[in-house]
Protein backbone atom coordinates (compact mmCIF):
# COMPACT_ATOMS: atom_id res chain seq x y z
CA UNK A 1 0.00 0.00 0.00
CA UNK A 2 1.42 3.07 -1.31
CA UNK A 3 1.76 6.05 1.07
CA UNK A 4 2.86 9.90 1.99
CA UNK A 5 5.09 8.44 4.63
CA UNK A 6 6.55 6.20 2.28
CA UNK A 7 6.88 8.71 -0.49
CA UNK A 8 8.65 11.22 1.72
CA UNK A 9 11.27 8.36 3.20
CA UNK A 10 12.09 7.44 -0.32
CA UNK A 11 12.44 11.24 -1.90
CA UNK A 12 14.57 11.93 1.16
CA UNK A 13 16.78 8.99 0.43
CA UNK A 14 17.10 9.43 -3.20
CA UNK A 15 18.09 13.07 -2.30
CA UNK A 16 20.63 12.16 -0.21
CA UNK A 17 22.37 9.74 -2.78
CA UNK A 18 22.15 12.19 -5.54
CA UNK A 19 24.25 15.44 -3.34
CA UNK A 20 26.27 12.46 -2.03
CA UNK A 21 27.43 11.40 -5.82
CA UNK A 22 27.88 15.51 -6.71
CA UNK A 23 29.89 15.89 -3.47
CA UNK A 24 27.79 18.81 -2.00
CA UNK A 25 26.04 16.89 0.50
CA UNK A 26 27.49 18.59 3.37
CA UNK A 27 26.98 21.96 1.72
CA UNK A 28 23.03 21.23 0.65
CA UNK A 29 21.60 19.08 3.83
CA UNK A 30 20.51 21.55 5.73
CA UNK A 31 18.50 23.24 2.74
CA UNK A 32 16.88 20.41 2.38
CA UNK A 33 13.91 20.81 4.49
CA UNK A 34 13.48 24.00 3.50
CA UNK A 35 13.67 23.11 -0.50
CA UNK A 36 10.72 20.52 0.89
CA UNK A 37 8.72 22.69 2.30
CA UNK A 38 9.36 26.69 0.47
CA UNK A 39 7.85 29.58 3.03
CA UNK A 40 4.63 30.07 0.81
CA UNK A 41 3.97 26.06 -0.09
CA UNK A 42 1.47 23.85 1.47
CA UNK A 43 1.95 22.13 4.88
CA UNK A 44 1.53 18.98 5.95
CA UNK A 45 1.29 19.93 9.73
CA UNK A 46 0.32 23.16 11.55
CA UNK A 47 2.85 25.01 9.83
CA UNK A 48 5.71 24.58 7.26
CA UNK A 49 8.22 25.31 10.41
CA UNK A 50 6.85 22.14 12.05
CA UNK A 51 7.09 20.13 8.89
CA UNK A 52 10.93 21.36 8.46
CA UNK A 53 11.42 20.44 11.95
CA UNK A 54 10.44 16.87 11.07
CA UNK A 55 12.56 16.91 8.10
CA UNK A 56 15.28 17.77 9.75
CA UNK A 57 14.65 14.78 12.02
CA UNK A 58 14.40 12.22 9.55
CA UNK A 59 17.75 13.72 8.02
CA UNK A 60 19.07 12.58 11.02
CA UNK A 61 17.91 9.42 11.24
CA UNK A 62 19.08 8.73 8.06
CA UNK A 63 22.40 9.62 8.72
CA UNK A 64 22.20 6.93 11.81
CA UNK A 65 21.36 9.26 14.35
CA UNK A 66 18.98 8.46 17.28
CA UNK A 67 16.46 11.33 17.58
CA UNK A 68 16.07 10.64 21.30
CA UNK A 69 19.61 11.88 21.75
CA UNK A 70 20.02 15.03 20.76
CA UNK A 71 21.62 17.42 23.13
CA UNK A 72 21.77 20.57 21.13
CA UNK A 73 18.68 21.88 19.05
CA UNK A 74 20.92 24.51 17.06
CA UNK A 75 23.29 21.55 15.74
CA UNK A 76 23.33 21.59 12.21
CA UNK A 77 22.69 18.68 9.86
CA UNK A 78 26.00 19.78 8.41
CA UNK A 79 27.70 18.81 11.87
CA UNK A 80 25.88 15.32 12.02
CA UNK A 81 27.45 14.43 8.94
CA UNK A 82 30.77 15.33 9.94
CA UNK A 83 30.27 13.48 12.88
CA UNK A 84 29.27 10.67 10.31
CA UNK A 85 31.75 10.52 7.93
CA UNK A 86 34.45 10.17 11.10
CA UNK A 87 32.18 6.90 11.66
CA UNK A 88 34.41 3.33 10.86
CA UNK A 89 31.74 0.86 12.07
CA UNK A 90 27.79 1.03 11.90
CA UNK A 91 25.79 3.12 14.27
CA UNK A 92 25.91 1.97 17.47
CA UNK A 93 22.79 1.48 19.66
CA UNK A 94 18.46 0.36 19.18
CA UNK A 95 18.28 0.38 15.19
CA UNK A 96 15.02 2.38 15.59
CA UNK A 97 14.35 5.80 16.60
CA UNK A 98 11.61 8.10 17.52
CA UNK A 99 10.87 11.40 16.30
CA UNK A 100 8.32 13.43 18.73
CA UNK A 101 8.14 15.93 16.91
CA UNK A 102 6.39 13.66 14.58
CA UNK A 103 4.46 12.09 16.71
CA UNK A 104 0.87 13.35 16.54
CA UNK A 105 0.39 11.84 19.89
CA UNK A 106 -2.78 9.91 19.00
CA UNK A 107 -5.40 9.27 21.51
CA UNK A 108 -5.91 6.24 23.18
CA UNK A 109 -7.21 3.32 22.24
CA UNK A 110 -11.57 3.47 23.05
CA UNK A 111 -14.44 2.90 21.16
CA UNK A 112 -16.74 6.06 19.91
CA UNK A 113 -20.20 7.13 18.76
CA UNK A 114 -20.05 8.14 14.91
CA UNK A 115 -23.04 10.57 13.01
CA UNK A 116 -24.37 7.24 11.64
CA UNK A 117 -26.01 6.66 15.03
CA UNK A 118 -29.95 6.66 14.55
CA UNK A 119 -31.06 6.36 18.15
CA UNK A 120 -32.89 3.28 17.37
CA UNK A 121 -35.90 2.51 19.37
CA UNK A 122 -33.73 -1.13 20.09
CA UNK A 123 -30.64 0.28 21.43
CA UNK A 124 -28.96 -3.05 21.67
CA UNK A 125 -25.49 -0.77 22.58
CA UNK A 126 -27.19 0.33 25.89
CA UNK A 127 -28.93 -3.17 26.70
CA UNK A 128 -25.55 -5.36 25.94
CA UNK A 129 -23.15 -3.00 27.71
CA UNK A 130 -22.15 -5.08 30.60
CA UNK A 131 -21.04 -1.80 32.88
CA UNK A 132 -24.27 0.46 31.64
CA UNK A 133 -21.76 3.11 30.60
CA UNK A 134 -24.39 3.68 27.51
CA UNK A 135 -26.70 6.10 27.62
CA UNK A 136 -29.24 7.77 24.86
CA UNK A 137 -29.31 11.72 25.07
CA UNK A 138 -31.76 13.22 22.00
CA UNK A 139 -31.71 10.14 20.32
CA UNK A 140 -28.17 9.84 19.85
CA UNK A 141 -25.97 7.15 22.01
CA UNK A 142 -23.52 8.81 24.30
CA UNK A 143 -20.48 6.76 25.90
CA UNK A 144 -19.78 7.25 29.51
CA UNK A 145 -15.15 6.47 29.51
CA UNK A 146 -15.36 7.04 33.41
CA UNK A 147 -17.46 3.53 33.51
CA UNK A 148 -16.12 1.64 29.83
CA UNK A 149 -14.18 -1.26 29.73
CA UNK A 150 -13.42 -1.23 26.01
CA UNK A 151 -14.94 -4.73 25.71
CA UNK A 152 -16.65 -3.93 22.34
CA UNK A 153 -20.00 -5.18 22.63
CA UNK A 154 -21.57 -2.10 22.07
CA UNK A 155 -19.85 -1.87 18.62
CA UNK A 156 -20.57 -5.75 17.41
CA UNK A 157 -24.14 -5.28 17.96
CA UNK A 158 -24.66 -1.87 16.48
CA UNK A 159 -26.93 -2.54 13.29
CA UNK A 160 -25.87 0.61 11.73
CA UNK A 161 -22.57 0.23 12.54
CA UNK A 162 -22.24 3.49 14.22
CA UNK A 163 -19.82 2.60 16.82
CA UNK A 164 -16.15 2.40 15.87
CA UNK A 165 -13.08 1.52 17.64
CA UNK A 166 -10.19 4.07 17.09
CA UNK A 167 -6.31 2.75 17.93
CA UNK A 168 -3.11 4.24 18.55
CA UNK A 169 -1.43 2.67 15.16
CA UNK A 170 2.00 1.91 16.85
CA UNK A 171 0.92 0.71 20.60
CA UNK A 172 -1.43 -1.64 18.30
CA UNK A 173 0.75 -2.67 16.04
CA UNK A 174 3.80 -3.65 18.36
CA UNK A 175 3.30 -7.36 19.73
CA UNK A 176 5.09 -7.47 23.01
CA UNK A 177 3.88 -3.89 24.42
CA UNK A 178 7.12 -1.67 23.58
CA UNK A 179 5.49 1.35 23.08
CA UNK A 180 3.94 3.79 25.21
CA UNK A 181 3.49 7.17 25.64
CA UNK A 182 5.96 9.90 27.79
CA UNK A 183 4.60 12.33 29.91
CA UNK A 184 4.72 14.47 26.86
CA UNK A 185 1.92 12.32 25.38
CA UNK A 186 4.02 11.39 22.58
CA UNK A 187 5.45 7.81 21.82
CA UNK A 188 8.57 6.18 22.64
CA UNK A 189 9.69 2.51 22.83
CA UNK A 190 11.44 0.79 25.70
CA UNK A 191 14.56 -0.93 23.73
CA UNK A 192 14.24 -3.56 27.11
CA UNK A 193 11.29 -4.99 25.42
CA UNK A 194 11.36 -4.16 21.81
CA UNK A 195 12.36 -6.98 19.63
CA UNK A 196 13.10 -4.65 16.36
CA UNK A 197 10.30 -6.60 14.52
CA UNK A 198 9.30 -3.20 12.59
CA UNK A 199 5.82 -3.56 12.97
CA UNK A 200 5.42 0.20 14.10
CA UNK A 201 7.69 1.60 11.77
CA UNK A 202 5.17 0.42 9.29
CA UNK A 203 1.90 1.12 11.34
CA UNK A 204 2.76 5.13 12.47
CA UNK A 205 0.50 7.10 9.85
CA UNK A 206 3.01 10.17 10.45
CA UNK A 207 6.55 8.50 10.01
CA UNK A 208 7.38 9.16 14.03
CA UNK A 209 8.94 5.66 13.65
CA UNK A 210 12.03 5.87 11.78
CA UNK A 211 15.32 3.36 11.44
CA UNK A 212 18.70 4.64 11.69
CA UNK A 213 20.43 4.11 8.27
CA UNK A 214 23.42 2.79 7.89
CA UNK A 215 23.16 3.80 4.11
CA UNK A 216 25.85 7.18 4.05
CA UNK A 217 28.20 4.63 5.72
CA UNK A 218 27.93 2.26 3.16
CA UNK A 219 28.34 4.34 0.68
CA UNK A 220 31.58 5.87 2.35
CA UNK A 221 32.79 2.81 2.11
CA UNK A 222 32.40 2.17 -1.23
CA UNK A 223 33.69 5.11 -2.23
CA UNK A 224 36.96 4.86 -0.28
CA UNK A 225 37.32 1.29 -0.54
CA UNK A 226 39.35 0.67 2.32
CA UNK A 227 38.86 -3.28 1.77
CA UNK A 228 37.17 -5.20 -0.69
CA UNK A 229 33.23 -4.40 -0.04
CA UNK A 230 30.87 -7.57 -0.57
CA UNK A 231 27.63 -7.84 -0.85
CA UNK A 232 25.39 -10.35 0.78
CA UNK A 233 21.58 -10.54 -0.82
CA UNK A 234 18.41 -11.82 1.27
CA UNK A 235 16.87 -14.17 -0.66
CA UNK A 236 13.22 -11.80 -0.40
CA UNK A 237 14.74 -9.90 -3.02
CA UNK A 238 13.90 -12.38 -5.93
CA UNK A 239 10.24 -10.77 -5.30
CA UNK A 240 11.16 -7.31 -5.04
CA UNK A 241 12.56 -5.61 -7.85
CA UNK A 242 11.93 -5.95 -11.68
CA UNK A 243 14.02 -7.97 -13.72
CA UNK A 244 16.43 -11.32 -12.93
CA UNK A 245 18.29 -12.23 -9.78
CA UNK A 246 20.97 -11.93 -12.24
CA UNK A 247 20.40 -8.80 -13.36
CA UNK A 248 19.77 -7.07 -10.14
CA UNK A 249 23.29 -8.56 -8.89
CA UNK A 250 24.69 -6.47 -11.78
CA UNK A 251 22.85 -3.55 -10.81
CA UNK A 252 23.86 -3.77 -7.36
CA UNK A 253 27.82 -4.27 -8.33
CA UNK A 254 27.50 -1.03 -10.41
CA UNK A 255 26.95 0.81 -7.09
CA UNK A 256 30.43 -0.14 -5.96
CA UNK A 257 30.38 -3.70 -4.86
CA UNK A 258 33.22 -5.96 -5.72
CA UNK A 259 31.31 -9.18 -5.29
CA UNK A 260 27.45 -9.84 -4.65
CA UNK A 261 26.71 -13.07 -3.14
CA UNK A 262 23.26 -14.90 -2.43
CA UNK A 263 22.20 -14.99 0.79
CA UNK A 264 20.50 -18.29 -0.19
CA UNK A 265 23.91 -20.09 -0.13
CA UNK A 266 24.30 -19.48 4.04
CA UNK A 267 20.10 -20.20 3.93
CA UNK A 268 21.47 -24.03 2.48
CA UNK A 269 23.79 -24.50 5.07
CA UNK A 270 21.50 -23.35 7.24
CA UNK A 271 18.86 -26.39 6.06
CA UNK A 272 21.46 -28.44 6.60
CA UNK A 273 22.45 -27.73 10.07
CA UNK A 274 18.99 -27.61 11.08
CA UNK A 275 17.84 -30.68 10.19
CA UNK A 276 21.00 -32.32 12.03
CA UNK A 277 20.09 -30.40 15.07
CA UNK A 278 16.23 -31.33 14.73
CA UNK A 279 17.71 -35.12 14.48
CA UNK A 280 19.84 -34.72 17.34
CA UNK A 281 17.44 -33.65 19.69
CA UNK A 282 14.62 -35.49 19.04
CA UNK A 283 16.97 -38.77 19.15
CA UNK A 284 17.88 -37.31 22.73
CA UNK A 285 14.19 -36.65 23.59
CA UNK A 286 13.78 -33.57 23.20
CA UNK A 287 9.86 -32.80 22.21
CA UNK A 288 10.20 -29.31 20.21
CA UNK A 289 12.73 -27.20 18.19
CA UNK A 290 11.53 -23.99 16.49
CA UNK A 291 13.52 -22.44 13.09
CA UNK A 292 16.34 -19.80 14.32
CA UNK A 293 16.38 -17.63 10.98
CA UNK A 294 14.09 -14.83 12.01
CA UNK A 295 15.87 -12.47 14.03
CA UNK A 296 12.52 -10.70 15.58
CA UNK A 297 11.66 -14.08 16.53
CA UNK A 298 14.82 -15.42 18.67
CA UNK A 299 14.57 -11.82 20.16
CA UNK A 300 10.96 -12.33 21.27
CA UNK A 301 12.30 -15.52 23.08
CA UNK A 302 14.97 -14.14 24.46
CA UNK A 303 13.72 -10.97 26.20
CA UNK A 304 10.08 -12.32 27.07
CA UNK A 305 9.82 -15.47 27.30
CA UNK A 306 13.43 -17.32 28.00
CA UNK A 307 12.34 -20.29 29.26
CA UNK A 308 11.44 -21.25 25.33
CA UNK A 309 15.05 -20.25 24.49
CA UNK A 310 16.08 -24.03 24.75
CA UNK A 311 13.17 -25.19 22.07
CA UNK A 312 15.01 -22.63 19.59
CA UNK A 313 17.61 -23.84 17.56
CA UNK A 314 20.95 -22.79 17.67
CA UNK A 315 21.85 -22.95 13.57
CA UNK A 316 23.36 -19.46 12.37
CA UNK A 317 20.64 -17.50 10.32
CA UNK A 318 21.94 -17.75 6.43
CA UNK A 319 22.89 -13.74 7.09
CA UNK A 320 25.42 -15.29 9.12
CA UNK A 321 26.36 -18.75 7.11
CA UNK A 322 26.96 -16.50 3.64
CA UNK A 323 28.90 -13.76 5.82
CA UNK A 324 30.85 -16.74 7.10
CA UNK A 325 31.66 -18.09 3.77
CA UNK A 326 32.83 -14.71 2.35
CA UNK A 327 35.18 -13.81 5.70
CA UNK A 328 36.72 -17.73 4.69
CA UNK A 329 37.71 -16.60 1.41
CA UNK A 330 38.69 -13.07 2.40
CA UNK A 331 38.87 -12.13 5.90
CA UNK A 332 39.41 -8.60 5.46
CA UNK A 333 36.52 -8.05 3.28
CA UNK A 334 33.20 -5.39 4.54
CA UNK A 335 29.92 -6.95 4.40
CA UNK A 336 26.93 -5.48 3.67
CA UNK A 337 23.83 -7.02 3.92
CA UNK A 338 21.13 -6.31 2.01
CA UNK A 339 17.11 -7.25 2.98
CA UNK A 340 14.50 -6.09 3.96
CA UNK A 341 14.71 -6.54 7.94
CA UNK A 342 15.18 -3.94 10.55
CA UNK A 343 16.12 -6.85 13.19
CA UNK A 344 19.06 -8.28 10.76
CA UNK A 345 20.56 -4.74 12.22
CA UNK A 346 20.71 -5.74 15.28
CA UNK A 347 21.73 -9.09 14.71
CA UNK A 348 24.41 -8.29 12.44
CA UNK A 349 25.57 -5.81 15.91
CA UNK A 350 25.72 -8.58 17.69
CA UNK A 351 27.89 -10.61 15.31
CA UNK A 352 31.44 -10.13 14.10
CA UNK A 353 30.83 -11.76 10.62
CA UNK A 354 29.06 -8.69 9.14
CA UNK A 355 30.03 -4.78 8.65
CA UNK A 356 26.85 -2.67 7.54
CA UNK A 357 23.41 -3.60 6.80
CA UNK A 358 21.19 -2.22 4.24
CA UNK A 359 17.62 -2.34 3.43
CA UNK A 360 15.90 -3.11 0.34
CA UNK A 361 14.12 0.66 0.50
CA UNK A 362 17.86 2.08 0.52
CA UNK A 363 18.61 -0.31 -2.24
CA UNK A 364 16.19 0.74 -4.35
CA UNK A 365 16.78 4.83 -3.29
CA UNK A 366 20.58 4.17 -4.37
CA UNK A 367 19.61 2.82 -7.56
CA UNK A 368 17.07 5.18 -7.84
CA UNK A 369 19.20 7.86 -7.23
CA UNK A 370 21.89 6.58 -9.41
CA UNK A 371 19.47 5.91 -12.26
CA UNK A 372 20.55 2.58 -12.35
CA UNK A 373 18.02 0.70 -14.40
CA UNK A 374 18.02 -2.65 -13.05
CA UNK A 375 16.54 -4.58 -16.74
CA UNK A 376 18.70 -2.92 -18.46
CA UNK A 377 21.73 -4.47 -16.81
CA UNK A 378 23.61 -7.62 -18.17
CA UNK A 379 23.03 -11.02 -16.18
CA UNK A 380 25.44 -11.52 -13.24
CA UNK A 381 27.30 -14.56 -13.45
CA UNK A 382 26.56 -16.57 -10.30
CA UNK A 383 29.37 -19.11 -9.79
CA UNK A 384 26.88 -21.75 -8.30
CA UNK A 385 23.29 -20.27 -7.57
CA UNK A 386 21.89 -20.98 -4.17
CA UNK A 387 18.99 -24.40 -4.58
CA UNK A 388 15.50 -23.63 -5.04
CA UNK A 389 14.44 -24.55 -1.55
CA UNK A 390 17.05 -22.08 0.34
CA UNK A 391 15.72 -19.46 -2.15
CA UNK A 392 12.21 -19.65 -0.70
CA UNK A 393 13.40 -19.35 2.89
CA UNK A 394 11.89 -16.03 2.62
CA UNK A 395 8.17 -17.36 2.07
CA UNK A 396 6.39 -18.72 5.39
CA UNK A 397 6.77 -22.44 5.17
CA UNK A 398 9.84 -21.76 3.14
CA UNK A 399 12.39 -22.92 6.16
CA UNK A 400 9.85 -25.90 6.74
CA UNK A 401 9.55 -27.30 3.61
CA UNK A 402 13.84 -26.79 3.26
CA UNK A 403 14.48 -28.81 6.55
CA UNK A 404 12.21 -31.65 5.81
CA UNK A 405 12.76 -32.13 2.65
CA UNK A 406 16.75 -32.24 3.81
CA UNK A 407 15.95 -34.91 5.98
CA UNK A 408 12.88 -36.65 4.18
CA UNK A 409 15.19 -40.11 4.04
CA UNK A 410 16.52 -40.09 7.51
CA UNK A 411 14.17 -38.93 9.27
CA UNK A 412 13.24 -42.27 10.10
CA UNK A 413 16.60 -43.23 11.78
CA UNK A 414 15.25 -41.10 15.24
CA UNK A 415 13.95 -43.47 16.67
CA UNK A 416 11.36 -46.34 15.20
CA UNK A 417 7.94 -44.78 16.78
CA UNK A 418 9.08 -41.33 15.55
CA UNK A 419 6.29 -39.09 13.59
CA UNK A 420 7.06 -35.90 12.11
CA UNK A 421 4.45 -33.16 13.20
CA UNK A 422 5.44 -29.62 11.73
CA UNK A 423 3.44 -26.19 12.62
CA UNK A 424 3.93 -22.68 12.13
CA UNK A 425 3.77 -19.03 13.38
CA UNK A 426 2.95 -16.93 10.23
CA UNK A 427 3.51 -13.19 11.33
CA UNK A 428 4.36 -12.42 14.97
CA UNK A 429 1.76 -10.80 16.91
CA UNK A 430 0.26 -10.50 20.79
CA UNK A 431 -1.46 -14.18 20.32
CA UNK A 432 2.65 -15.65 19.86
CA UNK A 433 3.16 -15.87 23.24
CA UNK A 434 0.21 -17.56 24.75
CA UNK A 435 0.59 -20.15 21.44
CA UNK A 436 3.95 -20.39 22.44
CA UNK A 437 3.61 -20.81 25.97
CA UNK A 438 0.71 -23.92 24.33
CA UNK A 439 3.18 -25.88 22.12
CA UNK A 440 5.69 -25.92 25.22
CA UNK A 441 3.38 -27.79 27.48
CA UNK A 442 3.03 -30.30 25.07
CA UNK A 443 -0.59 -30.04 24.87
CA UNK A 444 -0.47 -29.12 20.69
CA UNK A 445 0.93 -32.05 18.65
CA UNK A 446 3.99 -30.56 17.22
CA UNK A 447 7.57 -30.97 17.30
CA UNK A 448 9.08 -28.89 14.52
CA UNK A 449 7.74 -25.02 14.41
CA UNK A 450 9.00 -22.00 12.31
CA UNK A 451 8.14 -18.98 13.09
CA UNK A 452 8.15 -15.67 11.07
CA UNK A 453 7.27 -12.78 12.57
CA UNK A 454 6.71 -10.86 9.19
CA UNK A 455 3.04 -12.27 7.78
CA UNK A 456 3.93 -14.46 4.37
CA UNK A 457 7.73 -14.47 5.30
CA UNK A 458 10.40 -12.18 5.04
CA UNK A 459 9.06 -10.76 1.90
CA UNK A 460 6.77 -8.54 3.63
CA UNK A 461 9.69 -7.15 5.80
CA UNK A 462 9.00 -3.73 7.56
CA UNK A 463 11.73 -2.40 4.49
CA UNK A 464 10.35 -4.11 1.50
CA UNK A 465 9.46 -2.47 -1.66
CA UNK A 466 6.58 -4.45 -2.11
CA UNK A 467 4.54 -5.42 0.81
CA UNK A 468 2.76 -8.72 0.64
Amino acid sequence: MRNGVEYMRRELMIRLVRLFDQEILEEELDKIPVRLRPKDGEASRCCIYHDRAVLKYRLMALLGFSCEKEKDELRTLREYKQEADARTEAPQGPPLTVCTAGCSGCPDNSYVVTGNCRGCFARPCMYNCPKDAITVVNQVSHIDYAKCIKCGKCMAVCPFHAIVKTTVPCEDACPVGAIRKNEHGRAEIDFEKCIFCGKCFNACPFNAIMEKSQMLDVMNVLKKKPARVIAVVAPSAYSQFPGTIEQLFTAISQLGFDDVVEAALGAEMTTEHEAEEFQEKMAEGQQLMTTSCCPAYVELVKRHYPQFLQYVSTTPSPMKFAAQMVREQDPNAIVVFIGPCIAKRHEASECDLVDYVLTFEETGAMLAGRKIDIITQEPWVLKRPAGENARNFAKSCGVTEAVLAEMSDDIHKIRPDFKLQSKFINGVDKKTLPQLKLFASGKVPVNFLEVMACNGGCVSGPCSLNIH
